[in-house]
């Protein structure tokens, strides 16, 4: 009586219905053939890795492989093969785990070296009564470092009756020494559809009634893992004592009803908020789980947004007839900069509904955001909104300005300006240029060496061309000019001027030019420096900005908008000629090194 008790209990589907060939492997095709190709033509290797998610196979693979290698068959007389019969008694020992010549490890609970020297001092012998004696590691990356290399000797030239089969879900942690001495295969996710005809022929077979919607739910929420979606089926027949509906598998999952997280959908992309918070306060009274629903809006975005992108991905077998239409219509409906900006604010807002002390309340204020935003115009249509509408009336008084800007333009030109344009260096500078005929008639050599300097400008583009960026700043910020002629320079430093920049800028100009520069420093009639004058004339060209209706109407409809900068057309389009304009310089010049 008692040896008739383990038959008569439950075993659950996931170990009920374990594949105890490859022909019962559902899923891995590529692996299989290569397997089959292999034990036919005898060139089976002497390791194997199986990686890939969590209930794929790695294990159940493993011990077909050891099954098919030390099956005799029926008649006792078979070799290896593809197809164990599952019969002869290595098969069923095999099968039951129970077989003397297969062992299986544990690395998670066995990973040090002491471990590892206990199956390096057993390979020596023979197997006892099978073909192969065969270790099989699951979870093979727990295994420590040392554990790794006491095992590499033995995995590069085991004995010619022992294979080697490690399973890992973490194939990256595996040293590439062990990996390069085993045969790898990547067990894929299994395909929904794939999975779905399983699991409907595992509940015939258990004579379940399970409707069709119901095997989408749990092929959904199994993730391609045969075990999680056997372990649902499971539960599911359990929960529906009869015939499971689609409602009932949500219910037990915690999911909620995904036609309503549509409708949620929907009214957020419309920027309906009350009608958003009443659904989500709903659905809330009936018992879904706020970060359940958040999750379900954002798998809802995520698949529009592909079906957008690529219309076939509708097709989906786990997704309804309804809710694939309504996917579709969204898709066309809806621009990719809105899905993307939701996808956005979901991922923010699952962050913040996990660490809120009350979930709901957070997934409200999420709600409202995401309806504030839904209906936001995109800039093109922003800018096409505002030069359809009526213009505001100029500012009067002093709002228009009319004194020259630094090219030369009034201030009525500020319409030329676009965003993020640079104002030039050279502009707003007094120049002189007597003392350059004086020059001449003293020294007639120097007249030619200093004839591209008519200006201080000149010798600032000079700076920037030798790229001495020390000396150039320092000139920028700390002199302000009195007086220049080509070859004197006569300025007022400011207070933080360094004491010996009149020093290094005459010798810096002396070697650059070939000749002598007489440099002046005095107590006070300098102008404003190069960078106070830039600054001046960035808060003017700003200010006559500003004062374009059309910058005005778009300050009037974004509040706290500022302006950060402005660059005009003709410098945008001149930016790559100024790049290529400066001279290239010796690998081996020092900007700082004093000659």
């Amino acid at each position: 009586m008692s040896e008739d008790k383990p038959s008569s209990e439950y075993q659950v589907l996931a170990r009920k219905y374990r594949p105890a060939t490859f022909e019962d492997l559902i899923g891995q095709d590529a692996m299989v053939r290569t397997l089959k190709n292999a034990f036919e033509s005898d060139r089976i290797a002497h390791a194997f890795v199986m990686t890939g998610v969590r209930g794929v196979g790695k294990t159940t693979t493993a011990r077909i492989i050891a099954k098919g290698m030390n099956c005799i068959g029926p008649d006792g007389k078979g070799g290896p093969t593809i197809k164990p019969c599952g019969v002869c008694e290595n098969c069923k020992s095999i099968g039951e785990g129970r077989h003397v010549d297969v062992m299986e490890m544990d690395a998670a609970s066995r990973t040090g070296v002491g471990d590892i020297r206990e199956i390096i001092d057993a390979v020596r012998y023979r197997a006892a009564s099978a073909r192969y004696k065969i270790y099989i590691i699951d979870e093979v990356h727990m295994l420590s470092t040392n554990a790794f290399n006491a095992l590499l000797k033995t995995l590069e030239e085991p004995p010619e009756h022992v294979k080697f089969i490690f399973a890992t879900t973490e194939i990256r942690k595996i040293p590439v020494t062990v990996l390069s001495r085993c045969q790898r295969f990547d067990l894929r996710r299994i395909e929904p559809e794939v999975m779905m005809a399983h699991l409907r022929k595992i509940a015939d077979l258990e004579k379940a009634e399970i409707a069709e919607d119901a095997l989408a739910l749990i092929t959904r929420a199994a993730e391609g893992s045969v075990r999680d979606a056997l372990s649902l089926l499971d539960q599911a027949i359990a929960h529906g004592a009869g015939e499971t509906t689609a409602e009932q598998v949500r219910a037990m999952l915690g999911l909620a009803d995904r036609s309503r997280v549509l409708d949620l959908f929907d009214l957020v992309m419309r920027g309906d908020a009350a009608g958003a918070l009443q659904e989500l306060s709903s659905q809330y009274a009936e018992g879904a789980d706020p970060m359940a629903v958040l999750r379900d809006l954002a798998e809802i975005t995520h698949w529009v947004s592909v079906v957008k992108l690529s219309p076939e991905a509708a097709d989906d077998p786990t997704v309804a007839p309804d809710e694939r239409d309504r996917g579709k219509a969204a898709a066309e409906d809806l621009p990719m900069r809105s899905l993307a900006r939701m996808w956005q604010m979901l991922l923010k807002a699952l962050e913040e509904v996990a660490h809120a002390p009350n979930s709901m309340m957070a997934a409200e204020m999420a709600i409202i955001r995401m309806t504030h935003v839904a209906d936001l115009p995109s800039p093109e249509d922003l800018i096409r909104k505002l030069q359809n509408e009526p213009l505001p009336a100029p500012p009067t008084g002093g709002g228009q300005r009319s004194a020259p800007s630094a090219n030369g333009s009034s201030g009525g030109a500020a319409g030329s300006h676009v965003a993020h344009a640079s104002v030039p260096t050279g502009a707003g500078r007094p120049t002189t240029g007597g003392g350059a005929t004086m020059a001449a008639q003293a020294i007639p050599a120097a007249d030619h060496a200093l004839a591209r300097f008519a200006d201080f400008p000149d010798v600032v583009e000079l700076i920037r061309a030798r790229r001495d960026l020390k000396l150039l700043v320092e000139v920028e910020h700390s002199l302000r000019l009195v007086s220049y002629t080509p070859g004197r320079i006569e300025f007022q430093p400011t207070d933080d001027a360094p004491a010996d920049l009149p020093s290094r800028l005459a010798a810096r100009l002396q070697t650059w030019t070939g000749v002598r520069w007489g440099v002046t420093v005095v107590s006070d009639g300098g102008e404003a420096t190069i960078a106070e004058q830039r600054a001046e004339e960035r808060d003017d060209l700003h200010a006559r900005v500003a004062d374009h209706p059309l910058v005005s109407a778009a300050l009037l409809a974004f509040p706290g908008a500022e302006i950060r900068e402005v660059r005009r057309v003709e410098d945008m389009l001149s930016d790559d000629e100024m790049l290529t304009e400066l001279p290239e310089m010796d690998d081996d010049w020092d900007p700082f090194e004093d000659d």
